[in-house]
């Protein structure tokens, strides 16, 4: 899936890179390449959004579910570099009390 770009692991971190725009029609294939890698290399999940454009509230539940599968787990969740409309969407809906944005 060209929306994602698994990185690999630093630091004990599986990063992610997210490109473009992820919605209803590609979130499904970015949960799967995402749990896919994760399940490959167990680790902190660590998405780096720099290049991320969009997003909608599939998106949002599917970083919900991705969330669910991590912390039990015991590991977290991380969304680094998010545009300032798409951070507010997670605020909005109270996301960033339950995932880290940085």
């Amino acid at each position: 899936m060209e929306e994602v770009k698994v990185l690999g692991i630093q630091d004990g971190v599986l990063k992610i890179e997210l490109l473009g725009e992820i919605d209803l029609g590609n979130a499904d294939a970015f949960y799967q390449a995402v749990i896919s890698a994760y399940r490959e290399t167990p680790a902190n999940l660590y998405f780096d959004c720099t290049e991320l454009a969009f997003i909608d509230s599939t998106t949002l539940g599917t970083f919900v579910k991705i969330l669910k599968t991590v912390k039990a787990d015991g590991r977290k969740l991380t969304l680094a570099n998010l545009q300032a409309k798409i951070k507010k969407l997670f605020v909005i809906c109270a996301l960033d009390s339950i995932m880290e944005l940085v």
